[in-house]
């Protein structure tokens, strides 16, 4: 979280962050499309998916993870991120309509 705090500053705090790979498990080489398929969604649909079995948090995160259950909010750009085996590493921005 330090990294995204780093990147984005003070706007890091008004970010919704999600991992869906405790939905669907590790799909290795299909990974990176089906987490970017759930970006395109996000901004489509209004609605962040949530991180599931994310029971705990620790109590200084003061990001803000959807957990649990989804989060209808307004999503106009969203960063995947896809880190593999073996340094096979992508990041993608997507944005929605202007």
């Amino acid at each position: 979280l330090g990294a995204v705090k780093q990147l984005f500053g003070e706007h890091a705090y008004r970010l919704s962050m999600s991992s869906t790979k405790s939905a669907i498990g590790h799909l290795l080489g299909a990974a990176g499309s089906v987490e970017s398929i759930f970006s395109i969604m996000a901004i489509r649909d209004g609605v962040v998916p949530p991180t599931l079995n994310l029971d705990s948090p620790s109590p200084s995160c003061d990001i803000d993870l959807v957990a649990k259950q989804a989060k209808e909010r307004r999503v106009r750009y969203a960063l995947s991120n896809s880190f593999g085996f073996g340094g096979t590493n992508a990041s993608l921005i997507f944005a929605g309509p202007p």
